[in-house]
């Protein structure tokens, strides 16, 4: 399993940010990694909304079926899934006045034969940990 932690600081208040990470179209923003990423159901953006994601790992493709599992203003969540591959992006997401920290947690749990790249993979997410930082601060900070 990779795990990947990160907390920074946002210049936009805390709703802001939390309605602008529950719609996780919004990852290619934020998401130094993700090629495309697009709404597969309709309806009020609520838990059991699906995005279907297109991310670049390590020069390959590879595409996940996310589902928003936690949306509150303090907690977004969502799990992605494919036979290779479950992730967790977990953000929390504390006010600080007009300003708002947020606590990103990424954990990829691999499947299979895809396990015996975790050591890999772990190196591969930790440099893309510190570049979400910077986009995703950027990406909220233009709101």
């Amino acid at each position: 399993m990779v795990h990947v932690h990160r907390t920074f600081v946002v210049d936009k208040p805390n709703k802001v940010t939390s309605d602008y990470l529950a719609d996780f179209a919004h990852a290619t923003e934020w998401d130094p990694g993700t090629v495309a990423c697009a709404r597969v159901d309709s309806g009020p953006l609520r838990p059991g909304a699906k995005w279907r994601n297109t991310s670049r790992v390590l020069g390959r493709e590879t595409e996940l079926v996310y589902e928003l599992v936690a949306m509150r203003e303090d907690h977004v969540k969502f799990v992605g899934r494919n036979k290779t591959a479950t992730s967790v992006d977990d953000i929390r997401l504390r006010p600080l006045g007009d300003r708002t920290e947020v606590r990103y947690t990424a954990d990829i749990t691999f499947h299979g034969v895809a396990k015996l790249a975790s050591p890999v993979m772990r190196l591969y997410f930790e440099r893309l940990g510190n570049k979400v930082v910077t986009s995703m601060q950027a990406a909220v900070d233009r709101l």
